[in-house]
């Protein structure tokens, strides 16, 4: 027997390097989690759609905490990213909504390519 397939409309990584726990990746974590839950998002809820993993270190160090967001791009073609730093639960809770709801992911604190 397979594992049961959730479908997924974008995966959120946290990150978890030494620099990030500093500025508060566990508790933004924790609180991104339980924000899932509660709004029924998480991939494996009804009607979830967003996968959400601890990562190693992103890379941004000094602008911690970092969230990363893979997604597929419209009209499946390839995955579209977005880099955010200094990242706060409000925001956080933001790019997982529009991920959610498929709509444009929130320029404020974006990094990284366009």
């Amino acid at each position: 027997m397979a594992p049961k397939f959730f479908a997924t409309r974008a995966h959120l990584l946290v990150c978890q390097g030494q620099s990030c726990q500093g500025r508060g990746s566990v508790l933004l974590y924790k609180a991104l989690w339980n924000h899932l839950e509660r709004q029924s998002l998480a991939y494996y809820k009804k009607g979830g759609s967003l996968r959400l993993t601890e990562s190693g270190c992103l890379g941004a160090c000094s602008y911690g905490p970092t969230l990363c967001v893979y997604r597929p791009k419209p009209a499946g073609s390839g995955l579209e990213e977005a880099w955010y730093a200094a990242v706060d639960f409000p925001l956080a809770a933001r790019i997982a909504g529009a991920a959610h709801e498929e709509e444009p992911l929130p320029e404020e604190h974006r990094y990284g390519p366009e």
